[in-house]
């Protein structure tokens, strides 16, 4: 089994980096797909004024226990059950799971897939998506107004007390540990292209330095 981890910050364009490798793939390679934003904790003995108030944008507000667990399961041949976040309630759904087959090429994506050195450990090719913040910015406004029913004044807010900080404490330094660094994400084709051929050189049994399978 292959993983494959996409950092970058918000708005970098990092699962559009991911869904175009899996695009790119050669027919009969099944993937299994990974949001690191479906392991949020879960904060649902809080109220949900209590709930708006936690730092979701610190590496601790993920379940990543819980994701290697799930990355172990699938390395054995078994599937996992992720669970599905509701970032309007900030809250898990009870009643809802994804099903994660074990195939042989694992891509996950997330803020802090880098910034977690147990998870790091679980990944064979690390890429970091590195946009310009004004272009993350207003990808995350359009976001959260369209998808998570947010006002202008509260991701204003989050931004400036949670997002950015955390983005330069933890986010952006997490890029030294990344075998790819691919600049503006999902315009970028020339990266999407060499990490799709990567993948498959991988698969295949050839060598290649960056990545953990010659360690």
């Amino acid at each position: 089994m292959l993983i494959i981890g996409i950092a970058g910050g918000t708005g970098s364009g990092k699962t559009t980096v991911a869904r175009s490798v899996i695009e790119r793939l050669s027919a009969g390679k099944e993937v299994t797909f990974i949001s690191q934003d479906n392991y949020y904790k879960d904060h649902t003995h809080l109220t949900l004024d209590e709930r708006a108030l936690i730092n979701y944008d610190h590496p601790f507000a993920f379940d990543n226990e819980l994701l290697i667990e799930h990355l172990g399961e699938l390395k054995q041949g078994q599937t996992a059950y992720a669970p599905v976040y509701d970032f309007t309630m900030h809250a898990r759904f009870t009643d809802q799971r994804l099903e994660l087959m074990p195939n042989n090429i694992v891509i996950i994506e997330g803020l802090h897939v880098l910034s977690d050195e147990k998870l790091r450990e679980q990944l064979d090719i690390k890429v970091f998506v590195d946009t310009d913040p004004d272009v993350r910015i207003l990808r995350r406004v359009l976001r959260d107004i369209e998808e998570r029913g947010r006002s202008i004044q509260s991701i204003h807010q989050q931004y400036l007390t949670t997002v950015k900080p955390m983005h330069e404490a933890f986010i952006e330094p997490s890029k030294k540990y990344a075998d790819l660094i691919i600049p503006e994400g999902g315009h970028n084709e020339v990266g999407i292209q060499l990490l799709s051929i990567l993948t498959e050189k991988y698969l295949s049994g050839e060598e290649w330095t960056g990545a953990k399978k010659t360690d």
